[in-house]
């Protein structure tokens, strides 16, 4: 290690600055989803296996709910845009314009050049865990997903069952793609109910066991028409190992609801960014 300049006390002492003021963006019209979420009506549900994924679709002015129905269980979610996938949830900037973990009122990002809400969070049972002792809260945006290239680079050993194989799986169905044209497509997910931050001395990433029980949900309101694709994760509540067989695993189900007639009469989907895309050429 370099030996530190006479300064280094000085230049650690710097201020911290937040990057972007979460006040300078659009409002997020949660008050508006509230009233619209108290006379919706559930339409359809699915359930995602354990140690698999499954796609689904959501209209714009829709609400849909990720719910636990058996035992904790993390899940990893994929959005596109469902008639341009190339728009798909960009974890990276929802996490600089919101937080590393994500909770009611927060939304979920679309990559450039679209840059807009996919999703907002309009209710989350989990939301009374906050930061523990550790470090760590629920529902992050810094993961990207289990892969079976990692394994095999840690492990040495072919595991099909990560959640980048099994949201491939159910892009490549959805679509009617072959496999290795919807892994392109396969991105950095929400790991929805998963607790993890990073550890104080090492500053490492790092997982315990999820908190969430039978009952507990997430709810999203679609700002555009989604392809939603989850996994649900081979580490089960991802409190000890991961990608492999051993670890308990359990359903998800899938609930969309539709708000009442004329209750989000005053909403519009959100634009695509408005830069003018020139790049200073």
């Amino acid at each position: 290690m370099n030996k530190p300049p006479a300064d280094a006390a000085a230049r650690r002492a710097a201020s911290p600055l937040i990057c972007y003021q979460v006040e300078q963006l659009p409002p997020n019209n949660l008050a508006l989803y509230q009233t619209a979420r108290a006379g919706m009506s559930q339409v359809t549900e699915l359930t995602v296996p354990p140690r698999d994924a499954a796609s689904f679709e959501v209209p714009a002015g829709s609400f849909f709910r990720i719910v636990s129905i058996e035992g904790p269980q993390v899940g990893d979610l994929n959005l596109w845009n469902t008639h341009d996938i190339s728009e798909r949830f960009f974890s990276g900037k929802t996490r600089q314009l919101h937080a590393t973990h994500v909770s009611t009122g927060d939304r979920l990002w679309s990559t450039l050049p679209g840059l807009r809400p996919m999703a907002t969070i309009t209710r989350d049972t989990l939301d009374w865990y906050g930061w523990d002792a550790d470090g760590g809260g629920v529902h992050d945006v810094i993961g990207t997903r289990c892969d079976p290239y990692t394994n095999h680079l840690l492990k040495g050993v072919d595991y099909h069952y990560c959640c980048h194989s099994n949201l491939t799986r159910a892009l490549a169905a959805a679509r009617n793609m072959p496999p290795e044209q919807a892994e392109l497509q396969v991105h950095d997910v929400m790991n929805v109910f998963m607790c993890t931050g990073f550890t104080l001395d090492s500053h490492q990433y790092f997982m315990k066991a999820s908190p969430v029980r039978p009952g507990d949900y997430i709810e999203f309101f679609a700002e555009i028409d989604l392809l939603c694709a989850l996994s649900t994760c081979p580490g089960g509540d991802c409190g000890s190992s991961h990608s492999d067989d051993s670890t308990p695993c359990y359903p998800l189900r899938i609930e969309i609801f539709e708000p009442a007639a004329g209750a989000l009469q005053d909403w519009q989907p959100p634009q695509r960014s408005a830069y003018s895309g020139r790049h200073g050429l």
